[in-house]
C-alpha cells in the first residue's frame, strides 16, 4: 500500500483519527507519527519527511502557483465571510434565528466558491493530489445550502471551512511558503 496518502494528511491536518492497517504502522514505525489514543500526530521528522515529499517539481510548481495567486484573494475573502458567520456586528456571536442574514452570508460564500472553483477543478487535473478538493468543497457548499449549516465551519467534519483550510496548507507545503511569510504579504 502507498503511504502517501497518510501521510499527506497528517501534514495538512496535524493529526487524524488512526485508519490502522499497514499504512498506519508503517508511517508510525518510520517515526512520523505517534499513536496516542485513537488518533495519529505528525512528529517534526513526519513534517520534515512530508515538507519534502511534497514540495512540488518545476512543472507542477507552475501549475500551483497560478492557482495559488488567484486563491489568495478568495482566501481573504472567505475568512470574512466565515468570521460573519460565527459573529455579527458589535461582535455578537451569531445566534442563527435570523434566516436573512445568514442567506446573505451563504450566498457570500457561494460567490467565493464560484469564483475558485474553476482554478481548482483546473489545478486538481493538472496535479493529481489537489484533485479532491473541488469535489470536497462543492459537497459542503451543498450541505450548507441544503440547511446543514454545520458544514460551514464546523472543525469535526469536513465543513467548508476545514477542506478550504487543508487546500491552503497544501498550497503551502508544496510550494514551500512559511506562514509567517505568507502571513506578512498577504493584502
Amino acid at each position: 500500500m502507498d503511504p502517501r496518502p497518510l501521510l499527506l494528511q497528517l501534514r495538512l491536518r496535524g493529526k487524524i483519527v488512526d485508519p490502522g492497517g499497514p499504512e498506519s504502522a508503517d508511517t508510525a514505525a518510520a517515526g512520523h507519527a505517534v499513536v496516542r489514543g485513537a488518533h495519529l500526530v505528525l512528529t517534526p521528522d513526519g513534517r520534515a519527511q512530508a515538507d519534502r515529499e511534497f514540495a512540488l517539481d518545476s512543472d507542477a510548481r507552475d501549475d500551483a502557483a497560478a492557482a495559488y495567486e488567484h486563491f489568495r484573494p478568495r482566501n481573504t475573502q472567505l475568512i470574512r465571510v466565515c468570521h460573519d458567520w460565527q459573529v455579527r456586528a458589535g461582535g455578537h456571536a451569531n445566534d442563527h434565528r435570523d434566516a436573512k442574514y445568514d442567506w446573505d452570508v451563504i450566498d457570500r460564500l457561494g460567490v467565493v466558491d464560484d469564483r475558485i472553483g474553476p482554478v481548482i477543478r483546473r489545478l486538481g487535473r493538472a496535479q493529481p493530489d489537489f484533485a479532491d478538493y473541488r469535489p470536497r468543497l462543492r459537497d459542503a457548499r451543498g450541505r450548507v445550502e441544503a440547511g446543514d449549516h454545520e458544514w460551514f465551519t464546523s472543525p469535526r467534519i469536513d465543513s467548508y471551512h476545514t477542506v478550504w483550510m487543508e487546500l491552503h496548507e497544501h498550497f503551502l507545503v508544496g510550494l514551500a511558503i512559511e506562514r509567517a511569510s505568507e502571513s506578512a504579504d498577504t493584502p
